[in-house]
């Protein structure tokens, strides 16, 4: 990178990146694990599950919030130098990372159905609720304080892709016009061409 410039990547891109994968794995789970009769029975199963599918989500959604506000308010531009990394390579990336945690995650619901039938599959799919909660937080966020929020790629990796983890000393902010994702990590809707 020329002149002193940092890869970046978004906050609420690398938030998102698990959601999508943590609901489909869940959901497989749950609806294989709701086939054997298990430990407790189907309905026991299924009301454990959804109580743990609520605590899940909420708890993702609403862990280190505290974190996440403390570094948007210590926020710097980025430099013209910096490097905006794609919505795809970032998500790429993350799950790449994961990909052997998430199938464990996977594993692990799937086995728990012998016991508790479809309720580890529900906490995963919990989980992934979670994250897309957090990430559409940090939109609100993001468009409240009329910047996107980006954290450099280097502390990224060595917080274990956790973009709020402790080498995180502080977050780039762009316009919201930058990069190919909207506040919240969504793809951009772009205009169509008349």
């Amino acid at each position: 990178m020329a002149r002193g410039g940092q890869g970046l990547a978004r906050v609420a891109v690398v938030v998102r990146a698990g959601a999508a994968p943590l609901w489909w794995l869940g959901v497989t789970a749950a609806g294989i694990g709701a086939v054997p009769e298990g430990v407790t029975g189907h309905r026991i199963g299924v009301l454990a599950g959804a109580a743990l599918f609520l605590a899940g989500a909420a708890w993702v959604a609403l862990a280190r919030r505290g974190r996440y506000t403390a570094l948007a308010r210590r926020t710097a531009r980025a430099s013209r130098y910096d490097v905006l990394q794609d919505r795809a390579v970032t998500t790429r990336v993350w799950r790449r990372g994961h990909r052997w945690w998430l199938l464990l995650g996977w594993a692990v619901a799937l086995g728990s159905a012998f016991a508790v039938p479809a309720a580890g599959g529900l906490l995963l799919a919990g989980l992934g609720t979670g994250l897309w909660l957090k990430a559409a937080w940090l939109g609100r966020l993001e468009r409240a304080g009329e910047t996107l929020l980006w954290v450099r790629v280097d502390w990224l990796d060595r917080c274990g892709g956790r973009p709020a983890g402790k080498a995180v000393r502080d977050l780039r902010g762009t316009g919201v016009a930058a990069g190919d994702a909207a506040p919240g990590g969504a793809r951009r809707r772009t205009a169509a061409l008349v």
